[in-house]
């Protein structure tokens, strides 16, 4: 089946962290964009004559109940041509041109006896935040969700009130964030559990026997998911249909 185009427009850009910024596309009314919480949407940027060569994959960030509109996060690439585009050239009333949207990364539809264990860093957080909005806005039933995110610092914490807040209305749902270069963490100024060092820590103490209601979710840089997925496989005994990941890069 061949995606769809759409033409979108740039209708608001905000920075969301020290390199990482959020873009918001708006498609026509008439042609409303349906999509499953997780998927990506492949744009056609003008960085280069031949067509593969300018195509790039991002995975949309909020909820599927905003039909027209796409939201982006997007981290600046050293040498990077797309995100050399994106901050340096883009700006609000461009026209941007994407197919899709596509991708299996997405969550049973029936969540009510599953454990979902949500592991991700950097900008890896996009497609679990459009997972998330959407069980919240929908009040999708589901036994438990962990979501453990990383990154260098507490600057580069993306999304960071939304996760706070569904800490506190969504029951069972718990956030832990790590910081692997950040010093003199002060745990007071954070209302989720913060530790020093990397994701792999954290899932790792916290869920040392795989149980068959137990799935993970990874989303993020190669190197962090084979980490991950080794870690999974061989450390902790799980099988393989219980690990679901996206690379990013």
């Amino acid at each position: 089946m061949a995606w769809k185009w759409y033409d979108s427009t740039v209708v608001r850009m905000e920075d969301a962290a020290p390199g990482v910024r959020r873009f918001w596309l708006q498609v026509p009314e008439q042609e409303p964009i349906e999509f499953k919480a997780g998927q990506f949407v492949t744009m056609d940027l003008p960085i280069h004559e031949k067509r593969l060569k300018r195509w790039r994959s991002y995975s949309i960030a909020n909820s599927p109940t905003e039909k027209n509109l796409l939201e982006f996060c997007i981290v600046r690439l050293e040498g990077g041509a797309a995100s050399d585009y994106f901050f340096d050239q883009l700006k609000v009333g461009d026209a941007v041109r994407f197919k899709g949207p596509d991708g299996n990364f997405v969550l049973p539809d029936d969540l009510s006896d599953r454990e979902l264990v949500l592991v991700c860093t950097g900008t890896g957080v996009a497609p679990f935040r459009s997972m998330l909005l959407d069980i919240e806005q929908r009040n999708i039933p589901y036994k438990s969700i962990h979501l453990i995110f990383g990154t260098r610092y507490a600057a580069g914490i993306l999304y960071r009130e939304d996760f706070e807040r569904m800490t506190r209305n969504m029951p069972h749902f718990r956030y832990s964030v790590a910081l692997s270069r950040e010093a003199g963490i002060r745990p007071e100024d954070f209302a989720f559990p913060v530790f020093q060092g990397y994701v792999h820590q954290i899932y790792m103490d916290a869920y040392p026997t795989p149980r068959p209601e137990l799935d993970f979710y990874l989303c993020g840089w190669s190197n962090m998911i084979d980490d991950a997925v080794a870690n999974l496989l061989v450390k902790r005994g799980c099988e393989k249909s219980r690990i679901h990941y996206e690379l990013y890069g």
